[in-house]
């Protein structure tokens, strides 16, 4: 198998309409409330949504001023606003999802924690390549019940731009947390933004989740049969709201930030009768805007890309079937059928006015010499497997037959060296494997070389990457990012000394 066969990008002439396999690939006008790089209280900005039908709205946005960001988050259990009534949930600040900060390369990012949950959590920027010691991306550090921590993490003069996201990631309760509502997204802008397309685009953040929607903690619990499959909540929402609307006008260019915030649920995303025009995966921009049908997101992948409406109606964004394989038996719960399969369902709603020809688009993003794969100095295989559970668990989630234990090292690599992984997934449902800190190279038929950290291996396949190990040292870990998964011990510990 060749390092560039190894992945494919699907389209819509794909046979199989619920195993299309579009291999992880892909990833607004601002709210209000910049921050001044100062403290900010974090009781500030509290919104109300309905459940349905609302207009679209994003989180509140939080911006770095003369090269600093410093907020509050506060953990908390809540009662959510849900039209008449209250869904219960964990938020940021009162809110779910949290604030969106927005930062530049050289910026410093400083985030002090509150715990008021009654369980441990932490705080991982998935995505940065940052350093994961320290008071920085450390996810081996918990934060206890009423107990406080200060992150700082510098983000490095030449980061990428593009959309990344925060959420806890305190081992045994990161799929809980992360689908009660704990999760925000980080925005890296640089000069890429200030081409004139982009700039003069529509821009908005979409943080995709599906929570439980119900009242009292016990809407958070989940049977062991759904942990194995990986819970899936019983509506979809697009930040907080269930279906929203976007109005816009034809001749405008739209351009959608999207992550995948569930705790185990893909989206297999297209919007009718427009293509989407992808400028950005979720490790960073691509050399040039490329058109596709649709894409898959997997859980923690991202997406940017550009609508571009022309004609007057009204369009539907949706989640098409998808099959990501799973135990053959009905899991109940939510949407999800017996076996890992999803049904189609509305995500939201763009709504056209006028009459325009449609905008253009950016001819160029980065410097295609920046998406250049180097050589590699080694190779390893990472196996992805299912056993016969053990201490009390009915299954196994296991990377090359070992469940994770935070004292042990299982891969240690060479700083400033390059590494090709073959990660294979043997077991019979989908897997997306997440790296810390160090974003990988994939080769994509149709999108060519792009920076990625998260990336779907499909049930009974494999897929190759490349992991340059540049700069930043440190000890963190590889995980599958069905979040049930990883707290069941899908995750392995990676030490790149200094």
């Amino acid at each position: 198998m060749s390092w560039r066969s190894s992945l494919t990008l699907g389209t819509m002439q794909t046979p199989n309409p619920t195993r299309r396999r579009f291999l992880g690939f892909v990833g607004a006008a601002g709210a209000s409330a910049w921050l001044a790089g100062c403290f900010r209280d974090p009781d500030a900005g509290r919104i109300t949504v309905s459940p349905n039908g609302s207009s679209f709205a994003e989180p509140e946005v939080l911006s770095s001023e003369s090269g600093r960001l410093e907020l509050t988050l506060r953990a908390e259990p809540n009662d959510i606003p849900w039209g008449d009534s209250t869904r219960y949930g964990y938020t940021y600040n009162g809110n779910t999802p949290g604030p969106t900060l927005r930062v530049k390369p050289g910026d410093q990012l400083t985030i002090h924690l509150e715990n008021q949950l009654d369980a441990d959590t932490n705080l991982h920027t998935h995505g940065l390549h940052v350093s994961p010691s320290g008071n920085g991306d450390n996810i081996f550090v918990r934060v206890p019940p009423g107990g406080s921590r200060t992150y700082s993490y510098q983000i490095p003069a030449d980061h990428r731009s593009g959309l990344f996201w925060y959420h806890p990631h305190a081992h045994g309760t990161v799929a809980p947390q992360v689908a009660a509502g704990l999760a925000g997204a980080i925005v890296i802008t640089d000069q890429i933004d200030e081409l004139p397309e982009m700039a003069g685009s529509t821009e908005r953040t979409w943080i995709l989740s599906d929570p439980p929607i119900g009242e009292g903690s016990g809407i958070l619990d989940a049977s062991g049969m759904d942990r194995m499959q990986g819970r899936e909540g019983n509506k979809v929402l697009v930040n907080g709201i269930e279906q929203p609307d976007i109005t816009t006008q034809a001749g405008v260019l739209e351009r959608w930030r999207i992550v995948n915030a569930s705790s185990s649920r893909y989206y297999r995303l297209g919007l009718d009768d427009h293509p989407l025009h992808i400028v950005a995966t979720d490790g960073g921009r691509i050399a040039k805007p490329v058109s596709v049908s649709e894409i898959l997101l997997s859980p923690g992948e991202r997406a940017e890309f550009f609508v571009r409406p022309s004609k007057p109606g009204s369009y539907a964004f949706r989640a098409l079937e998808y099959d990501r394989g799973g135990m053959g038996m009905g899991m109940g719960g939510g949407m999800m059928g017996g076996g890992g399969g999803s049904e189609e369902l509305a995500v939201a709603t763009m709504t056209v006015t006028g009459d325009a020809a449609p905008a253009a688009l950016p001819a160029g993003l980065v410097d295609a010499d920046t998406l250049i794969v180097p050589a590699h100095s080694a190779s390893r295989v990472l196996e992805l497997g299912m056993g016969g559970g053990g201490g009390g668990q009915m299954m196994s989630f296991t990377i090359d037959d070992k469940i994770f234990d935070g004292d042990r090292t299982d891969i240690t690599a060479g700083l400033n060296t390059v590494e090709e992984w073959e990660i294979r997934n043997t077991s019979p449902m989908d897997h997306p494997l997440h790296l810390h800190v160090w974003s990988f190279l994939v080769a994509d038929e149709t999108l060519g070389s792009v920076w990625k950290d998260t990336i779907n291996v499909p049930a009974n396949q494999s897929v190759k990457v490349v992991v340059p190990f540049a700069a930043i040292p440190g000890r963190t870990v590889y995980h599958c990012h069905i979040l049930d998964h990883e707290d069941l011990g899908m995750m392995g510990v990676i030490d790149v000394p200094g």
